[in-house]
């Protein structure tokens, strides 16, 4: 047993951010699906696939005179998993700094899944010394409540927006009565967990904008940069560039799962990544991620992979040199996202012709207000722009009577919804 502490660094004076510590067993973190060289993976090809390993560039005889301050030489092993949880969100690192162990959850997965709760059990996970959860959209704290009332908390980190829903009001409960030290970071702040430095790059203060003020953080590990900022668009991305922090990182998840409503060309631009990475669902309703967005990533020489297409990713980087595998093989391309976005309401075809037909009938013509986008949401009659970020925040919804939930709709207009019959639920 031994005992951790996350120390908080903000510019000139040192606090204390994540002042519970707490015991934990070190864990094993080799197996079936981990392992520690090309070799080893190329023998479990039909589990993992080896898609890309990095090579150490030479120094020069000067850099090796005077190297670069943040180097730190090669570390233990850092692995950062971008688990495969449908249309949501949430990355997993696990590392050790000598004999302490550190997990980190960023993002908890949607609140119709368990995917996360099962994935951490698999890696052996009995404690998280930090989860951090970028917005109170259901799609990335959607397990929160599962998360922190299945396993030991050290500590949670909200962006302090809110939501009336269900899910986030159960989840915050949660947080609350699970003992877990409780944080709302700001741009600026610094923090070390063991070899690892976070630096939060977004928001610098909320306004109730829910995806616009998604926590933005660069993970730093030796000279390896992972940088994530929840579903953040573009006005956010602008607002990291003008504050003038470092955004340089190796590998970059998209915002918004690889949505166009992210990902500009001048922070992506900015950036640089070698590698981006993005979470969306095969086929999904949303087109994500965007050909445009997919097209930008790829002409700028950027290695792209998506758990929709590639399942869960797992990066492993010892500060120096990082690769990657993949839980399946694939390609991406403009043309298959746009495919996938005009097939994403086929059934399968496992089932006999009039079912796939009844449903991709179904599907088509009916905007299902658990998931529509705010935008699609907004075809339904009495939905304006007000209405359709209430109908988002209080998701989920058990029928489409529960609309009446919204501000503003009552059986009247309820009466005309159903006659409309465009919502739906499914």
């Amino acid at each position: 047993m031994t005992k951790k502490y996350i120390v908080a660094m903000l510019l000139s004076v040192f606090l204390v951010a994540c002042g519970q510590s707490m015991e934990q067993e070190q864990t094993d973190i080799s197996g079936d699906h981990m392992t520690e060289n090309v070799e080893i993976i190329e023998e479990e090809a039909n589990e993992l696939v080896t898609e890309e390993t990095t090579e150490p560039e030479e120094a020069s005889a000067s850099e090796k005179e005077e190297p670069e301050p943040k180097s730190k030489g090669a570390l233990s092993e850092l692995q950062v998993h971008y688990i495969d949880v449908g249309q949501a969100d949430a990355t997993l690192f696990q590392f050790a700094d000598d004999e302490d162990f550190y997990t980190i959850l960023f993002d908890t997965g949607d609140w119709r899944g368990n995917e996360v709760i099962q994935y951490l059990k698999a890696e052996n996970v009995d404690y998280i010394d930090l989860v951090i959860v970028s917005h109170p959209d259901a799609d990335h704290i959607g397990q929160l409540e599962d998360v922190v009332t299945t396993f030991d908390v050290g500590e949670v980190w909200l962006s302090g927006n809110e939501s009336s829903s269900q899910t986030f009001q159960s989840a915050l409960e949660a947080v609350l009565a699970s003992g877990a030290d409780y944080d709302e970071p700001r741009a600026g702040d610094e923090y070390e967990i063991g070899e690892l430095d976070l630096e939060v790059l977004y928001p610098a203060s909320i306004t109730g904008a829910s995806n616009e003020e998604s926590i933005s953080i660069l993970f730093s590990y030796g000279d390896i940069e992972f940088l994530f900022t929840g579903d953040a668009d573009k006005d956010a991305e602008a607002a990291i560039l003008r504050s003038g922090m470092n955004v340089d990182a190796d590998i970059l998840h998209l915002g918004h799962h690889g949505s166009d409503t992210s990902s500009s060309a001048s922070f992506i631009d900015a950036v640089g990544p070698e590698v981006a990475i993005y979470s969306a669902g095969a086929g999904n309703s949303y087109g994500h991620p965007s050909p445009e967005v997919v097209s930008l990533v790829q002409d700028a020489g950027i290695k792209l992979y998506g758990t929709d297409v590639h399942g869960t990713i797992i990066v492993t980087t010892d500060g120096i040199d990082y690769d990657i595998r993949t839980k399946e093989d694939g390609t991406i391309s403009p043309q298959s996202t746009k495919s996938a976005e005009s097939s994403s309401s086929v059934g399968s075809r496992t089932e006999d012709e009039d079912t796939v037909s009844d449903k991709s009938a179904a599907s088509a013509s009916c905007v299902n207000i658990n998931e529509a986008s705010i935008e699609d949401v907004q075809e339904i009659i009495h939905i304006g722009p007000a209405r359709a970020q209430a109908l988002v925040d209080l998701r989920p919804f058990g029928s489409v009577d529960d609309l009446e939930r919204i501000n503003g709709i009552g059986p009247a207009r309820i009466k005309d919804i159903q006659s409309q019959n465009l919502a739906c639920v499914q």
